[in-house]
């Protein structure tokens, strides 16, 4: 393991430890996610994909408690307790101290996961990453590791138990890929020649390429196996390979005397055979010694990873097994197929190509843009020029347009200043009217030397008065708010059948001067609608007070109707009064306006009808066809 690998695992124990300690008070009663990491030397990216795990989590809300287990897996000749740390470690988190979820970083803890005999270990959610579809069932005591060659196990197959495993990202190492494409660049092919180093994934996966074999009987498969070699011993293996030879490289970083190497180490064995045709599996030694090969698309998982965990917090008895497999992709270098001769031209399968030279256009790319700048340059000088040669006519339009939008403005101005002093005249006389009667019967009641039944008249027009002023403050306040928009309709869940029958009763018994029969039409028992009660039930008494203002001795009928084909509900208010001209209909939502001059009331309740009926979405208009007197009809939208 490098000096920098080790460094960012440290780290990584020190944030996850200090986070565990300042949570250490909320731990028995918060849940818990356990990170069991195998910590493979060959997995440089684990400390990266554990930080950004914890990242996103944090970001998606996650609460859960982190900890954090490390198997401490280093050379294959350990395998065979491997089993054993993994059973100690579930066993540890048995009981109250059972997480929620367990997640297996790594090959190792993989498959001691996998290789566990007891069933009741394993039944909390399991999530893996960094893993391979592909494993063995790890050795036992009684095995010789350097000569024990497993059988390759596909997990996805079900040859595997383990039903607790519900989501997780997997690795698919295609061998018979690899292959093909070998005997497509070299048809004289003998001998594949496999280099796997003395790790747990290299046996792995050289179980696996001894299983795809099988269907190339054509080929030899001469095993440079870590297990049983050093880097010295390799080195000279290289040396003597056979002709129509090709290697190809699974992992290498630990050989039989468990010593750790780095790149390096490859680099000795290219220069033992510098002309011999390397291909990859897994991306180790592509950019300087592979020409390439078919390998997972690998990818930064730490994201994906606090994703899943939410989504497995969030539903935790979803039974679905959400197993990712990484797919295979193929990935040629440039420059060293150049230099074996290959031909990248014709390819039979897609490929990505790496360490191709740069484009004319990316050689040149400052250059390019110079020229470029200066055509462009050239290119304004001339939109210059011309603007300049119209600039004396676009000018003479822009005058000639400013006169009559100035013009236009100026009639604006005076229909603005003409509405405002007929709102002012309207105002005065609505105003007037009943403050002359407030004053005027206030005078006579303060003089005096009125008989009872007199002053009770009297307090009952100044009273009468009093209300027809407040009904005009407060029908001038809502047509201001309304027409500068500022109000906002608050929709709640009404039952608008038993809202009708609530508001035509009120009308009926406030209005009971007049001997009118109210009337509720509807073929429903209840409808839900979202709805602004208030500005519903303002509507309504607007409309049925207007209707028995304006008729006597007759029949009042509110109607609900909806029509789902135009997605509305349709309200109608109908009397049987004087009814409203036809010339007239159009006019009636005008403010101040009022067919009979000598008529109670403001002539503003239309007005707010129509914009409060507008501000939801509908309609309101005269029915043109009822001829029996006056029918109001508005139109409320179902959504």
């Amino acid at each position: 393991m490098s000096i920098k690998d080790r460094c960012i695992i440290g780290l990584l124990f020190i944030i996850v430890g200090s986070f565990c300690s300042v949570q250490g008070q909320a731990v028995n009663k918060r849940k818990t996610i356990l990170i069991i990491s195998s910590y493979n030397p060959a997995s440089s990216q684990t400390a990266g994909t554990i930080s950004d795990f914890m990242d996103e989590y944090a970001r998606l809300g996650g609460r859960s408690v982190i900890e954090l287990e490390n198997m401490n897996c280093k050379s294959f000749s350990e395998a065979p307790s491997w089993k054993a740390t993994m059973k100690n470690i579930l066993v540890k988190y048995q009981g109250e101290k059972a997480p929620h979820l367990i997640i297996l970083l790594g090959q190792e803890a993989w498959a001691s996961y996998l290789s566990q005999e007891d069933s009741t270990l394993c039944t909390t959610p399991v999530m893996c990453s960094l893993a391979s579809r592909n494993l063995v069932i790890l050795p036992t005591e009684k095995d010789t590791l350097e000569t024990w060659m497993p059988e390759s196990v596909d997990y996805l197959s079900g040859e595997v138990g383990h039903h607790e495993v519900k989501s997780g990202f997997v690795n698919e190492y295609d061998i018979p890929a690899n292959i093909r494409m070998i005997k497509h660049f070299y048809p004289q092919t003998r001998h594949i020649a496999f280099l796997s180093d003395n790790t747990y994934g290299g046996v792995s996966i050289q179980a696996l390429v001894r299983k795809a074999m099988r269907s190339f009987p054509e080929l030899e498969l001469i095993q440079l196996d870590g297990r049983s070699n050093t880097i010295y011993t390799i080195v000279d293996k290289f040396r003597l390979l056979p002709k129509h030879t090709i290697v190809l490289v699974g992992t290498w970083r630990v050989d039989k005397n468990e010593g750790y190497f780095m790149r390096n180490t490859t680099y000795a064995m290219m220069e033992a055979n510098p002309t011999l045709p390397v291909f990859s599996a897994t991306s180790v030694s592509m950019g300087y010694w592979a020409v390439g090969g078919v390998m997972p698309a690998y990818r930064n998982l730490g994201k994906e990873m606090g994703r899943e965990a939410i989504k497995i917090e969030a539903h935790p008895n979803d039974s679905t097994h959400r197993i990712e497999v990484i797919k295979s992709q193929v990935e040629l270098d440039y420059k060293k197929a150049k230099e074996l001769n290959l031909d990248l031209s014709a390819l039979p399968f897609p490929a990505k190509i790496v360490n191709r030279p740069p484009t004319f256009y990316e050689q040149y790319t400052y250059q390019l843009w110079a020229i470029c700048g200066v055509l462009i340059s050239l290119f304004i000088g001339l939109c210059v020029s011309l603007l300049f040669f119209y600039r004396t006519k676009l000018l003479k339009d822009r005058l000639e347009k400013s006169e009559q939008e100035l013009r236009e403005a100026k009639e604006r101005a005076e229909e603005s200043n003409h509405l405002k002093s007929a709102f002012l005249a309207n105002m005065s006389h609505e105003i007037r009217t009943p403050l002359n009667a407030i004053v005027g019967f206030s005078n006579v009641l303060s003089e005096g030397g009125n008989s009872p039944e007199d002053q009770r008249n009297f307090f009952e027009i100044i009273q009468a008065n009093s209300d027809l002023l407040l009904r005009l403050i407060n029908d001038i306040l809502d047509l201001s708010r309304l027409e500068s928009d500022r109000v906002k309709l608050s929709a709640e869940e009404c039952d608008v059948i038993s809202l009708c029958r609530q508001i035509l009763a009120s009308v009926s018994f406030s209005k009971a001067e007049r001997d009118n029969t109210f009337v509720f039409s509807c073929a429903y028992d209840e409808y839900l609608l979202m709805v602004d009660t208030q500005r519903m039930q303002q509507v309504l008494i607007n409309l049925l007070t207007n209707a028995n203002k304006f008729t006597e001795s007759g029949i009042i009928t509110l109607k609900f109707e909806v029509d789902e084909q135009q997605n509305s509900a349709f309200f109608s208010v109908s009397d049987t009064g004087c009814g409203i001209p036809k010339e007239k209909e159009s006019q009636v939502f005008e403010r101040f306006e009022k067919l009979n001059e000598y008529a109670q009331g403001t002539g503003l309740g239309l007005s707010i009808c129509k914009l409060t009926v507008e501000k939801w979405g509908g309609e309101i208009w005269v029915d043109p066809e009822y001829t029996d007197g006056a029918r109001f009809v508005f139109s409320y939208p179902l959504n």
